[in-house]
């Protein structure tokens, strides 16, 4: 524990994250406790993590929200603060994080994530502020179970903290396009299985209202092309999980 503040407990899932680990931990060395759930490294991340003094589990894949919520479950303290590999903790966040668990209001803490896309940090639009719940205590909230698009749930208000998460991402477009092409099958499964229902209108309309809304009003524009990229992403993403969840119902009608 540093000075008065409640201990905490790092929590991060991996599987083959060797080259964007050790900076996300190099983020968090304040930190009291290190707790990684792994599912099946093939690459070194494993015998990396244990080097900087990880404790490391091994899961087999849950899906995202359980594999998250597993990890948490394993942290020793009630505070913990739940990270991607690919991200990294800033010296003004630190000192917010630090300062709520020096007398903490809430159960659980938000902040804005950062994230760069095409050599850009995105500062408008979808990409910014991009409000993170991350920090929380384990007995107040929890990883929701969704495939996809996972959340933390926590019942009462929600502190807002100063300081960025920057989200260093370096996959190139095409590894990032196959990503969401995986993540819009996923989330159009999920809302298969929920009951839920898509029109052709809505197909049609998602992907504008959401161009006007981060593009325009969140003014997107303001980042440049590759702001411009990313909404055009966003966009045909939303076209393409509808389109995805239309073609998933067919077939159920079909058979």
């Amino acid at each position: 524990m540093s000075g008065s503040r409640a201990a905490l407990s790092v929590v991060l899932i991996t599987l083959d994250c060797a080259e964007t680990l050790a900076h996300c931990l190099d983020s968090v060395t304040w930190a009291d406790e290190f707790v990684i759930a792994d599912s099946g490294s093939t690459d070194g991340t494993v015998e990396l993590a244990a080097a900087r003094g990880a404790r490391v589990v091994h899961q087999e894949w849950l899906g995202f929200g359980k594999q998250k919520q597993f990890a948490v479950e394993q942290a020793t303290h009630e505070w913990v603060l739940c990270l991607d590999t690919d991200e990294r903790v800033t010296t003004e966040l630190r000192a917010s994080i630090e300062q709520a668990l020096t007398s903490p209001t809430q159960h659980a803490y938000e902040f804005a994530r950062c994230n760069r896309f095409l050599g850009r940090y995105l500062r408008h639009g979808e990409g910014y502020p991009d409000w993170c719940l991350r920090l929380f205590q384990k007995s107040h909230a929890r990883w929701s179970e969704d495939v996809v698009h996972e959340k933390v749930i926590t019942l009462g208000t929600v502190g807002r903290l100063g300081g960025d998460l920057l989200h260093e991402s370096a996959e190139s477009l095409d590894s990032y396009l196959a990503k969401q092409n995986r993540y819009t099958t996923l989330a159009a499964e999920d809302l298969i299985q929920q009951g839920g229902g898509v029109s052709r209108l809505q197909m049609l309309l998602s992907p504008v209202f959401r161009f006007v809304k981060f593009y325009v009003f969140r003014r997107g524009f303001l980042d440049g092309l590759p702001g411009l990229v990313h909404i055009g992403i966003g966009c045909f993403n939303s076209f393409c999980k509808y389109a995805k969840m239309i073609e998933i119902q067919r077939r159920q009608e079909s058979s």
